[in-house]
């Protein structure tokens, strides 16, 4: 990368084992070496893993790295919300990621928040600027969506509630990314919005994945895939070639930064920059 160097991110999810504990602890290690700005942890539904969550966040500031925590407001009440923001901010967190989260299955609408706008404005109204706050985007349109328009205005809500950056659910087709950005400028929704990076290292967890979260895989880069059947040299060579392609696009493009959702892996995130 030329001149100064694009600030990055990294995402990981909390382990549900000891021994996942150690081998995150040692991926982390590996990843720190790319100084990301900070690290993210991922909620469950329905707050299934929120203590992983806290501690797997209390362990990367213990290793004196900045971390962001997942925050996710479904069946949350405005109670349990207020003494999850005390825990962090005593944890010494400066970063949320607000999100409305998903249903856990069987279960009602609930809780006192029913958008993550709601969470964005409580969390401002409760705590100041005490944190920065990242909110979700979908450049190529929230699965829930009514429509690419409310998709977008659900978003400039967000912003307007007080959101102080984004991070886009992850895409392979950067003209879907510049276009939401502009779009979301119109709405005077002017925030960084950083794009969500997914390393391809395996063709059925990636086409799972897609399906349920709604991100589109260009379907040249679907067929190659399959065409690759079990041979997974070809698969992380062929996921490597096409992610730092899109890097390098959105690079050349001005993206404020880039968010690697990492999988609690570092061998693709580590290739992909050191291709860029």
């Amino acid at each position: 990368m030329s001149g100064s160097k694009l600030p990055i991110s990294l995402e990981f999810f909390p382990p549900k084992t000891p021994d996942g504990a150690e081998k995150l602890r040692v991926v982390r290690q590996q990843l720190y070496g790319l100084k990301p700005e900070f690290c993210s942890v991922t909620y469950g539904a329905g707050g299934s893993t929120q203590e992983g969550t806290f501690a797997t966040v209390g362990a990367i500031l213990g290793e004196g790295v900045a971390a962001a925590s997942h925050f996710s407001c479904i069946g949350a009440t405005k109670a349990s919300v207020r003494a999850e923001l005390a825990t962090l901010k005593a944890m010494g967190v400066k970063r949320l990621v607000a999100l409305r989260g998903d249903l856990p299955s069987g279960y009602g609408a609930g809780g006192e928040f029913q958008y993550a706008s709601d969470l964005v404005a409580f969390i401002r109204a409760e705590t100041g600027d005490d944190f920065h706050i990242e909110v979700a985007a979908y450049p190529e349109i929230h699965p829930q969506a009514k429509s690419p328009e409310s998709d977008l205005q659900a978003f400039a809500t967000k912003v307007k509630a007080g959101a102080n950056s984004a991070i886009t659910q992850y895409f392979y087709n950067s003209d879907a990314y510049f276009r939401f950005v502009d779009d979301a400028y119109k709405l005077g929704a002017d925030v960084p919005i950083v794009p969500g990076i997914m390393p391809i290292t395996s063709s059925t967890q990636l086409l799972r994945f897609s399906d349920a979260c709604g991100a589109e895989i260009p379907r040249w880069i679907r067929l190659r895939l399959l065409g690759f059947g079990d041979d997974i040299a070809s698969i992380k060579a062929f996921g490597l070639d096409v992610v730092a392609d899109l890097c390098e696009q959105l690079v050349n493009g001005g993206v404020p930064a880039l968010h690697f959702y990492t999988m609690n892996q570092s061998a693709a995130t580590t290739d992909i920059l050191r291709r860029l």
